[in-house]
């Protein structure tokens, strides 16, 4: 019998490892520039194979976790990343970076998806608010990679840093490989059929083009805000960056909170005040003219977004008990595919008709959330 609240402190761990990989290449970016003399092409074809790795990663993890148990999917995943920061950190050359960096982005995509289709598995009731906790430890992940190499960054090289920070996948993978989890859910073969036929159900797809919205929605602030506040504010790209933090700050505020106080608030209220919180933000940005009231928009902009992932995939867990993990893969590689191509609809827009145009781009996707939460809601009761 396993223990859900060591399973739970796990899963977090995993979500915290997940929340650094994602922020260390762009962190780390001008170094490597430097390091393997890339221009611009050659830096976003680099930068493009990680979202790659990690869309493959949430493509596989749910059937294998479904047939083989979680375990099997958590160590993989963890030796993926010691691969991919020690890789990251010392590859002597272009071609061995790409092939790190892939691997990187390969355990990280399955340790997201199995994560949280873990915490859904293991919780009997309030799943949003358990998955609102394991997305705190994603902000904290995030938050903490460039702080650690702000610090460390004038006494040691990013190798070093990178390399250090990439021992703790090896003692992850050590403390999941003597955890007990979950027994697996489909015993005879892996479900890769039955994931195929979920792609025809109507509700989960819905589901997943909320989450598709959602994706791109954090897509566009995490990638875009700093350039749209400098141009528009003509503030440094240091302050810039300090209140895309103050974003991540809101969202993980608000997460901890749904955690914690708003545990049996319904969702339904939730989704519907983060609704309030996420156009109010969207409005601050685009009539803003001072850095303090962008500042507010974006924190409130965090704030309205940190609902959506973990109520709807707490419903995912809820209707899809039988194969959650899958039904993760299935909805996650939709968001994936969401942030993907909609950044790249964003670069279009921005070099053809302005960057101004991200909050048009933000109200419409906000307007998209809205109206699919309404029919989800229709369709399972949120």
């Amino acid at each position: 019998m396993h223990s859900s609240k060591l399973v739970f402190a796990c899963a977090c761990l995993g979500m915290l490892l997940f929340g650094i990989s994602l922020i260390t290449l762009g962190s780390i970016a001008a170094g490597l520039q430097e390091k393997f003399q890339l221009d611009k092409i050659s830096s976003g074809a680099l930068f493009s194979i990680l979202p790659i790795g990690i869309l493959v990663g949430s493509l596989l993890f749910g059937p294998f976790s479904d047939r083989f148990g979680y375990k099997i999917i958590f160590v993989l995943s963890c030796a993926c990343m010691l691969a991919g920061f020690q890789g990251i950190a010392f590859a002597p050359s272009l071609n061995l970076l790409k092939v790190c960096t892939f691997l990187f982005g390969l355990g990280g995509g399955a340790l997201n998806g199995a994560t949280n289709a873990v915490v859904a598995d293991i919780s009997k009731e309030n799943k949003g608010a358990n998955l609102s906790l394991l997305g705190l430890f994603f902000a904290i992940g995030a938050l903490g990679m460039p702080s650690i190499l702000g610090v460390l960054e004038k006494q040691f090289s990013f190798e070093v840093i990178v390399s250090s920070i990439g021992y703790l996948p090896l003692f992850a993978g050590f403390l999941f490989l003597f955890t007990k989890f979950p027994e697996p859910k489909q015993k005879e073969e892996i479900p890769f059929k039955k994931g195929l036929q979920l792609l025809r159900d109507h509700t989960l797809l819905l589901i997943g083009f909320f989450l598709f919205c959602q994706s791109s929605f954090e897509g566009i602030i995490n990638n875009w805000t700093t350039t749209y506040l400098s141009q528009k504010l003509s503030i440094e790209g240091s302050r810039a960056l300090y209140a895309l933090s103050l974003y991540v700050v809101g969202m993980a505020a608000m997460r901890l909170l749904m955690g914690s106080v708003l545990r049996k608030v319904r969702s339904t209220t939730i989704m519907t005040v983060s609704f309030v919180f996420l156009l109010t933000g969207c409005l601050l940005l685009q009539i803003s003219t001072s850095y303090s009231s962008a500042i507010v928009g974006l924190v409130m902009v965090g704030i309205g977004l940190a609902a959506g992932y973990p109520v709807m995939l707490g419903a995912i867990g809820n209707f899809y008990a039988e194969l959650s993990a899958t039904a993760f893969s299935v909805v996650l590689t939709i968001a994936l595919l969401g942030n993907m191509s909609l950044n790249f609809l964003m670069g279009v827009v921005a070099e053809n008709y302005g960057l101004h145009h991200l909050t048009t781009i933000i109200f419409v996707l906000s307007f998209f959330m809205v109206v699919l939460t309404f029919i989800i809601h229709k369709k399972i009761k949120l």
